[in-house]
């Protein structure tokens, strides 16, 4: 492989392997890992105060003894760094010049000027080890002769490479197809998964739904036509109602498998024991008030929920220090029984996709996993939002479902939760929403997924307009 190819490159790999290996195994204690973090934050520190022109700035205030003296829990003595620094400073952000790393990505650009994302073999290995700790033991309960499908983009996107390596450090095969490439096609791609035949498959939650209904468009049964023993689903906002439907949909079972962003790479990823656990050992953790910036206190049953904020703890093309993710979460501790000691994590949608509906600010995972969880055997769902004259918030639930099979039962249970726990109407119909869709990876959950007619512009926002654009191309 690769690495032997490069002697810097295999004693890292070699490194990380032992130490997450004992890191799994419980072998860590809190001091050895907050000593770790100090460490690794106080190296970092330094190199991109030595390296980006962007933190060179930022950090100019704070000397370089308080800096190489820092402790971990001193971590919210340091500011921010935010998406806009990330649009505004550009390649001032990189603490190497790209011809140093391996390969270049960038974010989507959909909403707002691409931001560049270059990975050297360090920021690589780093993350794909915690992918390949992490997932060892879900791919070794469907034993050791797979091929996993790769149905996301490629071009200036780390999907293709990222997940390739991993399978590969776990001794799967690999077929990459995106169905959205003309190259492609939802056919071909149906055709691949049917002769190879695929066993897995990474993907959106969004991307699963599609090609299930483009399955059943073709005359076909997802779950008697198809050999997915494994969907492993990311990119977008995912709810265990949708999880379990779309698993339910393949007859596969189904794993909300990453938290990640192009910006600030792997931030947690699926355990055995069916939960996202966070990566301590290259990252640093905190749960802020979205409105304050203040750290988030445990509830009663042990839950941070907030805005996250990562710092990487490791070296490379561009660490980032205290980043703002924008994404609301929920994080808790391992308990007895964790499949990896690390808190567990739970992504509720971004800061900004909450909706106020009757008194109640609801996120977007929260409202989804309300609505969603009567019904299984769906194909998409839309939410939409509505106000009578009474000014009273009012909700629509579109399913792309068979209406003559009988809702009945499912559909007064889902109003009837939907008016306890959000003092909201709730009225149920079918049909196919379209391809918007499928946006929410490239744009929001919102734009994809929500329709708010009580705002009379918000169907021209950057998202809404950057979600029709792509739904009509791929219409």
């Amino acid at each position: 492989m690769f690495t032997q190819y490069d002697p810097e490159s295999a004693a890292l790999t070699d490194e990380l392997r032992g130490l997450f290996d004992e890191f799994g195994k419980g072998k860590w204690t809190a001091d050895e890992l907050e000593t770790h973090q100090t460490a690794k934050l106080r190296t970092v520190l330094a190199y991109v105060r030595a390296n980006s022109p962007f933190y060179r700035a930022k950090l100019n205030g704070i000397s370089d003894e308080t800096l190489a003296g820092l402790h971990v829990s001193d971590i919210r003595n340091l500011p921010f760094t935010t998406k806009a620094d990330l649009q505004q400073a550009q390649f001032d952000m990189l603490s190497l010049p790209v011809s140093d790393a391996w390969t270049f990505y960038e974010t989507t650009g959909t909403t707002g000027k691409p931001t560049p994302c270059p990975r050297t073999n360090g920021d690589t290995i780093h993350n794909n080890t915690v992918l390949t700790a992490y997932y060892q033991d879900i791919f070794a309960q469907h034993g050791n002769r797979q091929v996993i499908g790769i149905s996301g983009p490629t071009e200036l996107h780390a999907t293709g490479d990222t997940f390739g390596d991993v399978c590969r450090n776990l001794g799967h095969a690999v077929a990459k197809m995106w169905p959205h490439s003309p190259v492609i096609g939802f056919d071909r791609a149906l055709e691949v998964l049917r002769l190879l035949p695929v066993t897995g498959l990474f993907c959106t939650p969004g991307m699963a739904l599609r090609l299930a209904q483009k399955a059943v468009e073709a005359g076909l049964d997802p779950r008697r036509d198809f050999s997915l023993d494994l969907l492993m689903l990311t990119g977008e906002l995912m709810s265990p109602s949708l999880r379990d439907n779309i698993g339910a949909l393949w007859g596969a079972e189904a794993h909300n498998c990453l938290y990640a962003s192009q910006e600030a790479s792997v931030l947690a990823a699926a355990t055995s024991d069916g939960t996202l656990r966070i990566a301590p050992l290259i990252n640093h953790y905190e749960v802020i008030d979205p409105g304050t910036g203040e750290p988030v206190a445990p509830d009663p049953d042990g839950v941070r929920y907030g805005e996250l904020v990562v710092t990487n703890l490791y070296t490379g093309a561009k660490p980032l220090i205290r980043y703002r993710t924008g994404d609301l979460v929920r994080m808790t501790e391992a308990g007895p029984g964790a499949a990896v000691p690390a808190p567990a994590l739970e992504p509720v949608g971004r800061v900004r996709d909450r909706l106020g509906l009757n008194g109640h600010l609801v996120n977007g995972y929260d409202l989804e996993n309300l609505l969603l969880r009567r019904f299984r055997g769906y194909l998409d769902y839309q939410i939409t939002v509505t106000r009578d004259d009474a000014g009273t918030d009012l909700l629509s639930l579109t399913l792309n479902a068979d209406p003559d099979r009988h809702w009945g039962d499912d559909i007064e249970r889902a109003v009837a939760d939907c008016r306890e726990e959000l003092d909201t109407a709730l009225s149920v119909a079918f049909g196919d929403p379209g391809p918007i869709t499928s946006t929410g990876a490239m744009v929001s959950w919102k734009a994809a997924r929500v329709v708010d007619l009580r705002d009379p512009g918000a169907g021209t926002s950057v998202e809404s307009r950057s979600a029709e654009r792509i739904a009509g191309a791929r219409a």
